[in-house]
């Protein structure tokens, strides 16, 4: 059963798929932060058992450490809106999501926190471009396609949002009771730019502040092909609908 003040402030979702390699470290470097944050391992029967480790070590952290077994791996959007689902219906005021991987640094989840809580963002952005490209490990090829994805992005959609793909983000509970959770349609790295997409036509405040996103170094990148697909051309029809306001 958890306590009533565990249930109102700040949750951070992080999704895994074969995780076994960083998610003992990602939890632990999360709790040491000074900000009392809580997590939710939102796990896709990961074939390592990465859950079975985070069942472990809830033992350790039971009031602060909650995961959600999904059966299969049906993609980061539906794995983040389940986990959206889970902490609106326990209260969180702050929900966050994060990489298990160490791209996104713990140290700036309270950075992201003040954004919302201090400076009266309703949605604040761990961006990787808003200063710069301030990214570290990643090849020159896959900077060009992120940072030219986040640009055509731009275009589109005509967010002021310089990295409308970032993964690195918190949430108002506000922000993700207005949105339709039910009609999001990406499934792949595209999400992102669907919800943040969805808070703009809802004229919630976005701010984004600089991190530093370095590549992960262990464990595998779930990046593919259709994943980009997704992004490019589902944006464009995404828009498309949006004049419809469909």
């Amino acid at each position: 059963m958890l306590k009533l003040e565990y249930m109102h402030d700040a949750i951070v979702i992080i999704p895994t798929y074969n995780e076994i390699e960083n998610i003992e470290a990602i939890i632990r470097a999360v709790f040491f932060q000074e900000k009392g944050f809580h997590i939710l391992i939102v796990d896709d029967n990961s074939p390592d058992l990465t859950a079975l480790k985070v069942k472990e070590l809830q033992d350790e952290f039971p009031e602060q450490l909650f995961l959600l077994n999904r059966k299969n791996k049906t993609g980061l959007g539906t794995a983040y809106i389940d986990g959206f689902k889970w902490c609106l219906k326990l209260h969180y005021n702050y929900i966050f999501e994060m990489d298990a991987d160490f791209s996104h640094n713990p140290k700036d989840l309270i950075r992201l926190y003040n954004t919302c809580q201090e400076d009266e963002a309703d949605v604040a952005i761990g961006s990787r471009y808003i200063d710069g490209v301030n990214v570290v490990n990643w090849p020159l090829g896959r900077v060009l396609l992120s940072y030219g994805a986040s640009m055509y992005v731009r275009l589109i959609t005509r967010m002021k949002i310089h990295d409308p793909t970032a993964g690195f983000v918190c949430y108002k509970r506000q922000v993700l009771e207005a949105l339709d959770l039910d009609n999001v349609k990406f499934v792949g790295y595209a999400f992102q730019i669907e919800m943040k997409f969805k808070a703009h036509l809802h004229k919630f405040k976005i701010v984004e502040i600089p991190v530093i996103f370095t590549d992960r170094i262990r464990g595998k990148s779930k990046m593919s092909g259709t994943i980009i697909s997704e992004a490019i051309f589902g944006v464009l029809n995404m828009k498309i609908k949006s004049l419809f306001g469909t």
